[in-house]
């Protein structure tokens, strides 16, 4: 159950902060897409989210876009941002966590994981070794196959908070 616990839990991406990632020695983010940066049915970045990889990029962070959704989905979102990207990335199979960081040309211990979900993004971040974020999805509805995966976070979620291994309460 341990792969399950983020090492954080914020409420939205925008709380991460370039100062913050600084003081914790972090020069990269691997991030998930869908309900992570925009809902998973918005194609473009908001203009706060655009500010925000702006912002990574004037303090040196790099950030890579991990997702499992396909290519065409990531590459609309990606490229008006110039901000690379690995689509289809399989997770919580390490292979693209490991690429990205590779990628980056960082080791594992300067780059963080931001994501919505525990059976994707935390999952697969903590079975890579690095420092998990996660985030509060930006909106409750999702694709078919995540709802899935929702349910059964609900039930690691409600096990972890009744052993008193996460303290955050959901909205």
């Amino acid at each position: 159950m341990k792969n399950f616990l983020p090492n954080e839990h914020v409420q939205r991406v925008l709380d991460i902060t370039p100062a913050k990632l600084k003081d914790m020695g972090i020069k990269g983010i691997i991030t998930d897409l869908d309900n992570t940066l925009v809902a998973w049915n918005v194609q473009d970045a908001t203009p706060e989210i655009a500010a925000w990889f702006k912002d990574m990029k004037e303090h040196d962070i790099k950030v890579t876009i991990i997702s499992n959704n396909d290519k065409e989905r990531v590459s609309i979102f990606s490229e008006p941002l110039e901000t690379p990207f690995v689509y289809s990335a399989r997770k919580p199979l390490t292979k693209a966590f490991k690429h990205a960081t590779k990628q980056m040309n960082l080791k594992k211990d300067e780059v963080v994981v931001i994501g919505d979900q525990l059976m994707t993004d935390v999952l697969g971040g903590n079975r890579a070794g690095f420092h998990t974020i996660l985030v509060v999805p930006i909106v409750e509805t999702d694709s078919k196959i995540t709802r899935l995966n929702r349910m059964l976070e609900r039930r690691v979620l409600a096990w972890m908070r009744r052993k008193g291994m996460i303290s955050w309460e959901e909205k």
